[in-house]
């Protein structure tokens, strides 16, 4: 019998006595929907929020580039510290921060504040996700790790698109009178259940092998990561200023200091921040650029559609969230046959998913290109069915493929990894998306839409063909 088919027989329904067994997945799972969600929750929030606090445009989107930031940048370290501390305490010691933050957030009285908490909340993020994936690759093995791993995509998905209606939703009803504060507020109770639940739910484990963490490793990451971040959140705001230039010029210099430090500490006996031979496995370091590649086209269509729906076409926050319903119902769908596919198949998976995706973008460039602002908004519904389960079917296979070619004891490493990988590519996204959005707005909303996903359509085939340099499913096994 072949490892797939050993694998197979796990994915059917659990009796209930083994139920327990997920009970870990569940309290994790609730740290990643706050995390995602408030990356886009606030997006149809904003201007509520400038209007009630009288903030400036710049306050505003440092509410925005605040939050991404200081999650892009930590999440190395945040997994590294994981393998040596404890992942659960890790994990744990993030959501607090982030529900704490979260009330901050709710409770800001200027706009000030609003920024220092969202930049708080991004930390705790950034300490949260990485172990979250961590103790997920722990704790499941084989096919019950693929289904894991599918819920982990499963939950991401629609926190996104969920954001847009949650958020539309709440700034309509006004819960309380409390407006746009509610968005933020509504973490607290997931974040205290969580945290209530993790210690009898969640097993301590950590690399046993773990030392001292490199603070000169981390220095100089955290300076890499930035330098390439920072210009991109904040470069088409501020009309790409000299500084944006210079910083993502001084990235490459950066990222190879950190490389050579990494080498040389090895040498000396030490523990590098990052073991640079995960790179030599060919599924971690395909998976990575076919990651940061992936997630490029993420965030930046969520961002494009929903200036194409308020915008364009002149639609509510909360008729626009409801528009995401499609795309999040065709997610929730894929993702559940996700699992069985990722096993039997591996990477063919992700090319079929990436080809998925580039169809539906490019049913929208005929949609839009027909119907521009107008028409019925029924004519975009094949595109966003496609988009979805194109996002359903990728994410399994992307992320069991990368933390399957790395050994367990460095889950927490890889996991942080990984994390950063994908938070690159959604700033990448933003920036070129974000460019070529605004760059054709003056031709119309509609032309600005449909240059957009055009290019959207060729990153995705830019993955397709990137998922031939995975390794067979007969190779993993």
């Amino acid at each position: 019998m072949s490892t797939t088919e050993t694998l197979l027989p796990d994915l059917a329904p659990l009796p209930i006595a083994a139920r327990r067994r997920w009970m870990p997945l569940a309290v994790v799972l609730a740290g990643t929907f706050m995390v995602i969600l408030d990356f886009f929750i606030v997006n149809v929030a904003l201007p509520s929020m400038q209007a009630r606090l009288h903030a400036s445009s710049g306050a505003i989107e440092w509410v925005v580039a605040g939050y991404a930031m200081a999650c892009a940048v930590l999440l190395i370290t945040a997994g590294r510290a994981g393998d040596r501390f404890g992942r659960r305490r890790a994990f744990c010691a993030g959501l607090a921060l982030f529900t704490l933050a979260s009330a901050a957030c709710g409770l800001a009285p200027d706009a000030t504040v609003l920024v220092i908490a969202r930049v708080a909340q991004g930390a705790g993020g950034a300490l949260l996700m990485p172990n979250v994936l961590a103790i997920i690759n722990v704790t499941y093995e084989g096919a019950q790790r693929v289904r894991a791993l599918s819920a982990y995509g499963m939950v991401m998905g629609v926190a996104a698109a969920g954001g847009q209606i949650i958020g539309g939703g709440l700034v309509a009803v006004d819960p309380a009178g409390l407006g746009w504060r509610s968005c933020f507020l509504i973490n607290l109770p997931i974040g205290l259940a969580a945290l209530l639940s993790a210690p009898r739910a969640v097993a301590e484990s950590r690399d046993e092998r773990a030392t001292e963490i490199d603070l000169a490793g981390t220095a100089l990451i955290t300076a890499a990561l930035l330098a390439v971040v920072l210009p991109l959140v904040q470069g088409r705001q501020y009309g790409w200023p000299a500084w944006t230039w210079v910083s993502l010029a001084l990235s490459p210099a950066l990222v190879a200091s950190f490389v050579l430090q990494q080498r040389a500490r090895a040498r000396r006996g030490g523990a590098p921040l990052i073991d640079l031979s995960l790179f030599a496995r060919r599924a971690f370091s395909a998976g990575l650029l076919a990651q940061v590649v992936f997630w490029a086209g993420q965030a930046s269509f969520f961002l494009v559609l929903a200036l194409y729906l308020q915008q364009g076409r002149g639609l509510s926050a909360l008729k626009a969230g409801l528009v995401f319903t499609i795309l999040a119902a065709a997610y929730l769908a894929a993702s559940l046959g996700a699992p069985a596919l990722a096993v039997r198949h591996g990477r063919r998976v992700l090319g079929l998913a990436a080809l998925v995706l580039a169809c539906g973008h490019l049913a929208l460039f005929g949609a839009v290109s027909e119907l521009g602002t107008g028409g019925s908004l029924l004519a975009l519904v094949p595109g966003l069915a496609l988009v979805g389960a194109g996002m359903g079917l990728a994410i399994t296979p992307l992320v069991t493929i990368i933390l399957g070619a790395a050994p367990v004891e460095q889950a927490g490493e890889a996991s942080g990894i990984l994390s950063t990988v994908q938070n690159v590519g959604n700033a990448i996204g933003v920036a070129v998306i974000g460019a070529v959005f605004f760059g054709a707005v003056h031709a119309g909303v509609a032309s600005a839409f449909r240059d957009s996903v055009a290019v959207l359509a060729g990153l995705l085939l830019a993955v397709a063909l990137i998922s031939r340099l995975l390794p067979a499913p007969e190779a993993r096994a």
